[in-house]
């Protein structure tokens, strides 16, 4: 029988752009790190733009110079994609709103939700808190009221708030014409986004 051929995919790691990216992480000019691994400048500047590849013995080389481990170079990185059309609907309790989840259901570390909060929309008449460390609110269209126990704050395209989680507030669009839109981001994610 004979040996299938092999030949190389285009949809592989990029190794040497992670390459790179552990070199600057550790702060090594391109010839600092070929002088400690004992190579040439040039062939680690080819490897890292994808110019060639590297043996075996000369990537444990680079790595044990840059204290890494060499399977870390070829893990998938944890990236998560969710596109506002296709984000799932939550609803947070407002009234005359559209909200969408863009962080991943179950996302521990943050939470981004997008809301579309129609003329006169509101995020309830009574004041409430969220259960998590830090809230931001940022306005990418039109304008919304940030009402607190003591005053209220204007917020228009562009502007962005930070408060405690725990800061009682509502909010609402003063305008009888515009919608608005609005990200919020919660840290740590006060809940599991189940809906």
């Amino acid at each position: 029988m004979r040996p299938l051929p092999v030949s190389p995919t285009s949809d592989g790691a990029r190794l040497g752009a992670r390459l790179r990216a552990a070199r600057k992480a550790h702060g090594y000019t391109l010839d600092q790190l070929a002088t400690a691994a004992g190579l040439t400048k040039g062939f680690v500047s080819r490897v890292e733009r994808d110019e060639t590849s590297l043996s075996v013995a000369s990537l444990i080389t680079l790595c044990q110079v840059m204290s890494i481990n060499p399977g870390s170079l070829f893990t998938a990185p944890d990236v998560d994609l969710i596109r506002r059309d296709t984000a799932p609907a939550i609803n947070l309790g407002g009234t005359g709103v559209s909200e969408k989840l863009m962080t991943p259901r179950g996302q521990p570390r943050v939470q981004l939700v997008h809301t579309t909060a129609e003329p006169g929309a509101t995020g309830g008449p009574d004041l409430y808190t969220i259960n998590c460390d830090i809230e931001v609110v940022y306005i990418l269209k039109g304008s919304i009221d940030v009402v607190f126990a003591d005053r209220r704050e204007r917020l228009a395209a562009g502007d962005a708030l930070t408060m405690r989680g725990g800061e009682p507030h509502t909010w609402e669009n003063p305008s009888s014409s515009r919608a608005a839109e609005i990200v919020w981001v919660l840290l740590p994610a006060p809940w599991s986004g189940s809906a």
